[in-house]
């Protein structure tokens, strides 16, 4: 089977199954073990549907980094539940589903699947990092339109979009972005700028929405050569185009560094991090198989061992 890998913004797939596997499905001791079950299930059918060789559970180690709350500070502010000082704000997630947190991890770890995160990054930038430093053909799974922007198809790099569910899967492409959203996967960043996107708490430039932002990019191709055409005496752009730019320019001054995921963060290599696919032997797979019963995880356990099992080590 050739060589692929599949990134997973976790929490993006975790909170997915919280909520679409009742959390009446609980374990001996009366914690919930629904979301543990789902992002099971969830890795077992996508590595064996997209023939993935290697896989990264990419992490959060911070939801929500500092630098980007100082550039934006509205930037998931409506997601905060706790704020810390000199360590990462808490973020609002269901008791239930916290629960289930410290689970995930052990099962994650005894299937010998590689979790990797970054000090004062998002999950998004581990994935940008291992997307843009990868020799290997990429997909991307995420229920988050952020990361449309590392679509590419000269280096076989798509997204697995899984906001309609497991059901309605969507492979974006470069062709399917542009055909969705009227901009190449390069400007989707610029485009995502300037429409803005409310749960990010991310404001955009008002009376500017998808259509406007990609005719304008469209027209112009970057959100620097637009910005440029708006203090251009001399370009055609709308006057009321102009005046809309101009009242959001601190905004624009900072929010591409918020908007554009990381690229070049230092990351354990893929063999470093154990990223390989294999199937599960020994201690471990006798653990994982005594967890599924002691924590009522049905057949999810079962289903992910037959997955790394085709993997063949």
């Amino acid at each position: 089977m050739p060589a692929r890998l599949m990134l997973l913004d976790t929490a993006s797939l975790y909170f997915r199954a919280f909520y679409g596997v009742p959390d009446s499905i609980r374990r001996s001791d009366g914690t919930p073990v629904n979301a543990v079950r789902g992002l099971l299930d969830m890795i077992a059918r996508l590595t064996v549907d997209y023939e993935a060789t290697h896989l990264v559970a990419c992490w959060d180690d911070d939801w929500r980094p500092q630098w980007r709350v100082d550039l934006i500070p509205s930037y998931k502010a409506h997601r905060v539940a706790e704020e810390v000082q000199a360590a990462p704000d808490v973020e609002v997630v269901p008791d239930p589903l916290e629960a289930q947190i410290p689970l995930i991890r052990e099962t994650l770890a005894l299937a010998g699947i590689a979790v990797v995160g970054a000090p004062e990054h998002e999950a998004d930038d581990v994935i940008g990092s291992y997307a843009t430093q990868a020799e290997l053909p990429v997909d991307v799974v995420t229920g988050d339109r952020d990361l449309f922007q590392l679509v590419d198809d000269s280096r076989d790099v798509r997204v697995i979009y899984t906001a309609k569910g497991m059901k309605n899967l969507e492979v974006l492409t470069d062709a399917v972005v542009v055909s969705k959203y009227k901009v190449l996967p390069e400007q989707y960043a610029a485009f995502a700028t300037l429409r803005g996107d409310t749960s990010d708490g991310l404001p955009g430039v008002a009376g500017i929405g998808e259509k406007t932002a990609a005719t304008l990019l469209g027209r112009f191709g970057t959100l620097e050569a637009l910005r440029a055409a708006a203090t251009d005496a001399g370009s055609d752009l709308a006057a009321g185009v102009r005046q809309k730019l101009e009242a959001a320019s601190d905004y624009l001054d900072v929010a591409p560094r918020v908007v554009n995921v990381v690229r070049d963060l230092e990351l354990p290599s893929l063999e470093e991090a154990g990223a390989e696919l294999r199937p599960v032997t020994g201690d471990d797979r006798a653990e994982l198989e005594r967890l599924a019963t002691d924590w009522n995880l049905g057949g999810s356990v079962g289903r992910l061992l037959a997955a790394l099992d085709r993997t063949g080590g």
